[in-house]
């Protein structure tokens, strides 16, 4: 069984893409940080904005530092609980397709 995670609850996308076995195949992380440095905090709609733009990229590099394709993806799994809801909408949107 091989899952790709995507997380998306707050100002940071990650994919992970995980053995059944618990082995981490690969683990990309993509910040926001420059993007909400100057307003002192996360601002919702700049974290939905990014999240939209930076996803593909995230899964597409996880997908090849493990190489793999979505083909050989058993389950995927999102976050779903504490943070911004429209961002846990923008992972379970991409369940979706």
């Amino acid at each position: 069984m091989i899952t790709l995670g995507i997380e998306t609850s707050c100002d940071d996308t990650a994919v992970a893409i995980i053995e059944g076995d618990g082995k981490i195949l690969s683990n990309v992380l993509t910040s926001q940080d420059v993007f909400h440095r100057d307003f002192g905090g996360i601002v919702p709609e700049i974290a939905s904005r990014k999240h939209a733009e930076l996803i593909g990229y995230t899964i597409l590099e996880a997908l090849k530092l493990a190489s793999l394709s979505l083909d050989d993806i058993n389950l995927i799994s999102v976050t779903k609980g504490q943070g911004l809801l429209g961002l846990f909408l923008l992972g379970l949107k991409l369940l979706s397709h």
